[in-house]
């Protein structure tokens, strides 16, 4: 068919754009207002018509002809393969790519973007061959419609391995070519712009992944307005009633919002005005979505939230920004401690903007967003903005070449992880919304998580640096390496050749990079520890089976192909990890031995069914004594088998333990201590004294007098000064030794209480 500029497709209802996080908006230079228009009270579809000719403008105002030209072919193609098929709405299916290229056009992607936007579902969905599209397109389209298709749709309730092994597909697409991911993107966007005519249940899925996964997506890689229409989208398909609830408090209350909004206005262009500051003043709405998560996270009423009004004044250089904000100031006063400078140190997505609170007229809360032209750009359509596909990272610009690096840590973290399940929990952790800035001690800026610790900041260096990590000064003080890192925070890694990864860490890592990376040691570094605990624990499993641990070798071989492992060791060193279930893998041995109950099932709450695991102390990382109860010998204790982490022994009485024991049973095995042991254990004792002269020095002297040794000392001190808790970390052998310590604390004078510490 020819394609002429009159050609249009009509496609029955279309969607209009819903509210950004900014919410509707209006523009004012500093020489005028307007009123503050309203955001939209449901994100439903209009009636509307997807155009060829619409589409080619946009195209025609930053393509040349010859693109322009193979941008025609790909949709004669596409208008071809596609026809007689209809949407769920009844709308001509070609009306989706249609929209999808449209909305890949509004971010200037180039031809090869935009031809596979509009080819994205040819190969899905009528069977075109990759071969024929590399012949009529050429390889770079046809890879991305490849990548494009190979993105299956993630179904949340279907099993997690198979929602995981998805998940990692699409990241791994991603990392290839971001392109993937920007024309994903646009096409989730459409599909949820037009999502009213599914099944209230389809409905709810398609918005929970939406808000799971690519909400998250779009806010780490700085695409703004789809991240915010995507979360207002999702919250309304997710949540209909508040949604509709809260759409109408919203519209109540923005009569009386809007003279408080327009004197606001007058005020800041005539104040802008009078330094001789070029700008423009945006008068802004939080979205839907942003005020229930307002309201749920700070337990706000609606009127609360809406007290809060946002500006934003886009300016027209770098310099005048903060011009502008001493202005601002001096029309109304600061509040303390709400000025952040996101232009010196931008976020981790490229966002940059100066933000400020000010109190403004009635003594409202005034929020302030002060930027430029080429800010705002970035800010609303991040890695997106001008995105230039060239050779060489040197033609990229600083936000591109971080998302370069970001969509690469992917590909470490994929090399790093044993299966999908373990990727998708890596990666999921790294897609956040907040961040944290720290600084090296030759001032490089880190960005992290917030609550990411000193280990992380270390495998963020080098993955070599984190494994080698003993100790860490923060602002030139000594601190520990589970730290909670702030910004501003100077941090400089101590490291040692000798040094190792503790299993202990995973309990407190922030980013998936550190994660990933102490697993893949544990699970490589302490191989042979792993194996002989899996060895032991596989044993006792099959003993209480009844079945010879000495297995034929038929049998193993049965066992190995089902099991999906390349040796008996590699099962062993699973089992030995946590990563397989001994009691499970014997259960399956005793299925290919055809025994008479091989379909009993095996009570996992029961941890006496097996032999108790020896312990002995000496184990090394693939047994751990729990922090939270400090066991010791003498002790009643209870083994946990955690995935990647081997096994960790808690008291049988540690109330962490029982809850963790009720939510997964299957996972706990019987301990016992072994008769020799050969070495001493932390134990945590509480004193209560007197606030006199010399009772820390008489406690200490007696600790020692004990024979135990004293790893740390603490003092909580009450308010009438009357008396001091004293907490000490000792270790004793066992509970004898701890029993006959604890007798002998007491007799000091001044002591009046002494316990041992419990979880």
């Amino acid at each position: 068919m020819n394609l002429t500029p009159a050609d249009t497709l009509p496609t029955g209802t279309r969607a209009k754009n819903p509210p950004s996080a900014a919410g509707a908006s209006i523009a004012t230079s500093a020489a005028s207002a307007a009123p503050v228009s309203s955001p939209l009270a449901t994100p439903t579809v209009t009636a509307g018509v997807a155009s060829v000719t619409h589409l080619t403008e946009k195209l025609a105002e930053y393509m040349t002809p010859a693109d322009l030209k193979k941008v025609k072919e790909a949709y004669r193609f596409s208008d071809e393969m596609h026809l007689g098929q209809v949407r769920k709405s009844g709308e001509p299916y070609i009306s989706h790519p249609i929209a999808v290229a449209e909305i890949c056009a509004d971010w200037k992607l180039d031809a090869q973007a935009i031809m596979a936007a509009l080819l994205h579902d040819v190969m899905e969905d009528q069977d075109v061959k990759k071969e024929e599209l590399i012949e009529r397109f050429g390889a770079p389209v046809a890879s991305l419609v490849d990548g494009l298709s190979k993105l299956e749709k993630i179904e949340f309730q279907s099993q997690i391995e198979a929602q995981a092994e998805n998940f990692r597909k699409m990241l791994l697409a991603m990392a290839s070519d971001v392109r993937v991911i920007l024309i994903k993107l646009a096409d989730r966007l459409h599909n949820m712009r037009t999502l009213d005519v599914m099944a209230p249940a389809k409905k709810a899925r398609i918005a929970g992944e939406t808000m799971e996964v690519y909400v998250p997506i779009a806010h780490r890689l700085g695409l703004n307005n789809i991240y915010r229409e995507l979360q207002d989208l999702s919250f309304c398909h997710l949540y209909p009633l508040r949604y509709r609830t809260l759409s109408k408090a919203v519209k109540a209350a923005r009569g009386n919002r809007r003279e408080v909004v327009k004197k606001i206005l007058e005020a800041v262009k005539s104040t802008l005005s009078m330094a001789n500051i070029q700008a423009e003043v945006y008068g802004r709405e939080k979205t839907l979505y942003g005020i229930y998560k307002k309201m749920r996270s700070k337990h706000l009423s609606f009127s609360q939230v809406l007290d809060v009004y946002g500006f934003r004044v886009v300016v027209d250089s770098f310099p005048n920004c903060y011009v502008a904000l001493g202005t601002l100031h001096s029309l109304y006063k600061p509040m303390p401690g709400k000025f952040k400078d996101y232009i010196a140190i931008r976020k981790l997505n490229g966002y940059q903007s100066l933000h400020t609170t000010l109190i403004g007229p009635y003594g409202t809360p005034v929020e302030f967003q002060i930027r430029t032209q080429e800010m705002h750009r970035t800010a609303e359509s991040g890695v997106a903005a001008h995105w230039l596909y060239k050779n060489g990272d040197s033609n990229l610009s600083d936000l591109q070449q971080r998302t370069h690096a970001w969509l690469q840590s992917l590909l470490d973290i994929q090399q790093q992880t044993g299966d999908s399940a373990e990727f998708l929990e890596h990666v999921k952790v790294d897609l956040f919304p907040d961040s944290v800035y720290v600084f090296t001690p030759k001032s490089k800026i880190i960005a992290l998580p917030r609550g990411a610790t000193a280990i992380d900041f270390a495998y963020s260096i080098h993955t070599g640096i984190g494994d080698h990590t003993v100790s860490v000064t923060i602002n030139n003080e000594a601190a520990s390496l589970r730290t909670e890192l702030r910004n501003g925070d100077i941090v400089e890694i101590v490291t040692d050749s000798n040094s190792r990864p503790s299993p202990t860490w995973l309990s407190f890592v922030r980013t998936g990079k550190a994660r990933s990376a102490i697993r893949h040691h544990l699970r490589t570094i302490n191989l042979p520890e792993s194996i002989t605990l899996g060895k032991q624990l596989l044993a006792q499993a099959l003993t209480t089976l009844g079945i010879d641990p000495s297995m034929e070798d038929q049998l193993v071989e049965r066992l190995l192909n089902e099991s999906s492992a390349k040796s008996l060791d590699e099962l062993y060193a699973d089992i030995g990890i946590g990563k397989r279930m001994a009691a499970l893998v014997a259960r399956h041995i005793f299925g290919l031995k055809g025994g008479e109950s091989a379909s009993a099932p095996i009570d996992h709450n029961s941890a006496t069914e097996l032999d108790p695991v020896t312990i002995c102390g000496s184990e090394g990382v693939s047994v751990q004594l729990a922090q939270c109860c400090l066991p010791i010998p003498g002790d009643a204790i209870i083994g946990q088998l955690r995935r990647d982490q081997g096994l960790l022994v808690h008291t049988s009485d540690c109330t962490l333990a029982k809850r963790q024991k009720s939510k997964e049973p299957d996972r706990w095995i019987a301990v016992k201590w072994g008769s020799e042991l050969n070495r001493r254990f932390d134990c945590r004792i509480k004193l209560l004294i007197n606030n006199e002269k010399g009772i820390l020095a008489r406690v200490a002297a007696e600790i020692g007098e004990s024979d135990a040794n004293i790893t740390y000392v603490g003092m909580d001190e009450d308010k009438e000064h009357i008396l001091h808790q004293l907490r000490f970390t000792i270790q004793v052998k066992d509970r004898v030794h701890l029993a006959g310590l604890l007798r002998n604390v007491r007799r000091v004078a001044g002591v009046n209480r002494i316990l041992r510490e419990r979880s």
